[in-house]
């Protein structure tokens, strides 16, 4: 398939139900198409190969699986909602919030409804919310559904070592292992596969998505840590960190284990949104993250005895080995200051990102952690050494 236009992520041609084909004939087969039943169905669930389980179309799928979006646009055509600009959550837990203000293009739905074809990771590029409207391609709104398929049409391109379809902003910023380059140019972006997996924030207040993935380099499959923060329907800012062996230094540290954080997912339930009565508040979220990282290692609070701690998928710690909760809460300075908090509230996920120098020379650092009820789930952690350099100071 080939894109459309260029500087925007290409649509993905899709083949028309016998439905569509009749409803293109006219008016006249009205009460034909009524009797046939060629209405819009709700969304149907899909199983997810990745984590086990099943989950509703518009969700993440394991490589070269595609899956779509449920229904069709209205009758005004495609089109998209003018874009919000939220800078990323930072510390203490505020995040400049960004305006998502502005009514949908003309005569066009909403991104990620019913326009344009679903995600196929490592397959071809994905489309985001089909065609723009009138406002063009910085009208896009910033959804959950939009934000998969960046990340999709991100892991994808790395994966064919191509970054040319996806919507890149002039002045993207893009670092890998704490180094700034140019994307498609670094080790990581030449040497990738296809990702067997991913777990990951969707951040629609600060239109950003975090994600912890295995992906193969050559024969070798690598933990993943990754950042994409998107302003007006471009990519601007992408870190990665990808662990090699050696790369985690720390007196404590353990062997990677990517395995591991495909195993353990089905018992977590990372897609999972947790029910109303249960989510945390995205400033809870943020809190708990803050917490963690200035009170550190007395900063562990509110976990469940099943709690697990992985770092880069080994060790399957218990998440207080080590640790205690202090009653405290830090305001200014503490152990690590946490540099971005990535929050999604629907799935309970915050991600954190810091500079982690406990017993360490100074390792960048990704941990995520899974909250319902009240209580952290799991505690995953992405991090290796970069001599205390994080390419974003």
């Amino acid at each position: 398939m080939r894109a459309v236009s260029s500087g925007t992520l290409p649509l993905v041609a899709r083949r028309h139900s016998p439905c569509e084909r009749f409803a293109s004939i006219g008016v006249v087969l009205a009460v034909t198409l009524t009797l046939v039943g060629c209405g819009d169905g709700p969304g149907r669930a899909e199983p997810d190969a990745s984590a086990g389980g099943m989950r509703a179309s518009g969700g993440h799928s394991a490589a070269g699986s595609p899956n779509t979006s449920g229904g069709q646009p209205p009758s005004g055509g495609q089109g998209s909602a003018a874009a919000g600009d939220g800078s990323t959550g930072h510390t203490g837990g505020t995040s400049a919030g960004g305006s998502s203000a502005g009514a949908p293009a003309s005569g066009g739905s909403e991104a990620g409804g019913g326009g344009g074809a679903g995600t196929v990771t490592g397959g071809a590029a994905a489309s985001v919310g089909g065609a723009p409207g009138s406002g063009g391609a910085s009208s896009v709104e910033c959804t959950r559904d939009y934000l998969d398929r960046i990340l999709d049409a991100y892991l994808g391109s790395l994966a064919k070592h191509e970054p040319s379809a996806l919507p890149l902003a002039t002045n993207v910023k893009f670092t890998e292992n704490a180094q700034a380059g140019q994307i498609g140019t670094t080790d990581f972006w030449k040497t990738a596969g296809e990702t067997k997996y991913s777990q990951r924030a969707l951040d629609t207040t600060a239109c950003s998505v975090a994600a912890q993935a295995v992906i193969p380099e050559g024969s070798t499959d690598r933990p993943v840590g990754l950042r994409i923060k998107v302003v007006g329907g471009k990519i601007t800012e992408v870190e990665t960190i990808v662990v090699r062996p050696g790369d985690y230094s720390a007196s404590f540290a353990v062997a990677s284990n990517p395995g591991a954080i495909i195993s353990i997912a089905p018992d977590i339930g990372w897609h999972d949104e947790v029910p109303r009565d249960k989510r945390a508040t995205r400033q809870q979220l943020t809190s708990w993250v803050d917490k963690y990282f200035r009170a550190f290692p007395s900063g562990v609070c509110n976990v469940t005895s099943a709690c697990k701690r992985l770092e880069n998928g080994g060790g399957n710690f218990s998440c207080g080995t080590g640790a205690s909760c202090s009653t405290s809460t830090p305001t200014t300075g503490g152990e690590f200051v946490p540099r971005v908090i990535v929050v999604d509230e629907v799935r309970g996920i915050a991600a954190g990102f810091t500079i982690f120098d406990y017993q360490t020379t100074g390792h960048l650092d990704m941990h995520m952690i899974k909250m319902s009820g009240g209580q952290v789930h799991a505690v995953h952690a992405i991090l290796r050494n970069t001599n205390g350099q994080s390419g974003w100071e």
